[in-house]
């Protein structure tokens, strides 16, 4: 276990993401345990995650608002710490964000110096697209079109299934468009198309299917210091998504990939990397190369997967990095699982319903979870407050369609 350290600096979460987002709720836990002073800047009074024990203290903006009412807000929460603290963004708007406004943050807090412009490039599916070729970088084939008739001359030469992507996955007016479709005829695309076209914004990538299960999608996650050296690297795999096949880690496995490992450092340091990198790739067994699929320049809601013998995990990283401390890494927890417990449970029915996961193989796949993003002995509220959320909601669904069906049925006795 990591030794004693100096944990006076305080940590400032940046959300922007929905309240039963569970990346924060790690943050807390990892450095609360270590004694660190945390702080939670999100969207939602009461937010279950805030109700964590290592939670001091937490704070409401609006997301949406202008880039330069947040700062101020920002800046007020540091005048109030009344002293400098690290800010962690868990998503793609606050990473842009703190990235964009650096020079007037910095009035109050720590983070990693970014080369200007770089977070904004790696969070654009086209931009990162265009820096691995740059970079010699394997990546899956793209077209970025910018009206239906782009998507109409791609259709000519297609070959399907084709992914779907939003560029820009931070920009509000696109938050309706899921964030990756799976299109498997060209009608199918042309509809999708219709359905998420902003006029005048085009925010779509059509990229290269790659054959594979799941056994082909490997993650890294890593946390990379001055000069861009690498100061803890991991990769695991997902074994079930949400939604599945193509969305977020429900249930994710630590396993060891030299190769994957090897051409991030190699990206990193040719960008200039530093700070917290959450990265996916694909296996294409067509040519025996791994392909980047995503970069997050910023910690990932997966990264309580990835603890080392010497209990490291990026964020621990990054708060010894920046506070002058030393990180010493220990070696890969091969075969150590994590899971988010109620949406691994959704999706495992799903799952179900496709033909793609059988009870007994469910029961088998649980064995050696070693941490839950919600479940914790030492910190119970977050959960009770998740479950109690969810069972209001689902009151106030079954409400709502009961209360319509006797609308229905007094109606249907009128006529």
């Amino acid at each position: 276990m990591i030794e004693s350290c100096n944990a006076s600096i305080p940590v400032v979460i940046l959300q922007s993401v929905p309240w039963f987002h569970h990346g924060g709720l790690g943050i807390a836990r990892t450095l609360g345990r270590l004694g660190v002073p945390v702080y939670w800047v999100h969207e939602q009074h009461l937010a279950p995650a805030t109700l964590s024990r290592y939670v001091g203290e937490s704070f409401v903006w609006d997301a949406d608002a202008p880039a330069e009412a947040l700062v101020e807000r920002l800046l007020g929460l540091g005048r109030r710490i009344g002293r400098e603290s690290i800010l962690i963004p868990i998503d793609d708007r606050g990473a842009v964000l703190v990235a964009d406004q650096a020079q007037a943050l910095r009035e109050h807090f720590l983070f990693p110096e970014q080369p200007a412009g770089l977070a904004r490039l790696l969070s654009s599916k086209q931009e990162l697209h265009f820096l691995c070729k740059e970079a010699g970088v394997p990546t899956p084939e793209a077209a970025f079109p910018r009206s239906g008739a782009d998507v109409v001359a791609f259709v000519e030469t297609a070959v399907f299934p084709v992914v779907m992507k939003r560029i820009a996955s931070w920009l509000p007016e696109h938050q309706a468009q899921e964030s990756v479709t799976i299109i498997h005829s060209p009608r199918e695309l042309l509809e999708e198309y219709e359905r998420v076209e902003v006029p005048g914004e085009p925010n779509v990538m059509l990229q290269e299917y790659i054959p594979g299960g799941p056994e082909s999608v490997w993650m890294f996650n890593g946390y990379f210091g001055h000069d861009s050296e690498c100061l803890a690297a991991f990769t695991g795999k997902k074994i079930r998504q949400t939604p599945p096949f193509t969305g977020a880690t429900t249930l994710g496995i630590c396993l060891r990939n030299e190769a994957v490992e090897d051409v991030t450092k190699d990206f990193m340091r040719k960008i200039g990397y530093r700070g917290i990198v959450d990265m996916g790739y694909r296996y294409d067994q067509r040519d025996g190369r791994y392909k980047l699929l995503d970069v997050n320049p910023r910690v990932g809601s997966t990264f309580r997967l990835f603890v080392d013998s010497n209990g490291m995990d990026v964020v621990r990283a990054l708060y010894l990095d920046l506070t002058g401390q030393a990180v010493k890494r220990g070696f890969l927890r091969e075969g150590r699982k994590w899971i988010v417990e109620q949406s691994d449970l959704m999706t495992s029915i799903r799952y179900g319903r496709l033909k793609r996961l059988t009870l007994a193989e469910w029961v088998c796949s649980l064995s050696g979870i070693e941490e839950g993003a919600w479940l914790a002995r030492d910190d119970p509220a977050p959960l009770a407050a998740l479950c109690g959320a969810f069972l209001m909601k689902a009151a106030r669904q079954l409400k709502n369609r009961t209360r319509a069906a006797r609308k229905a049925r007094k109606f249907g006795r009128g006529a």
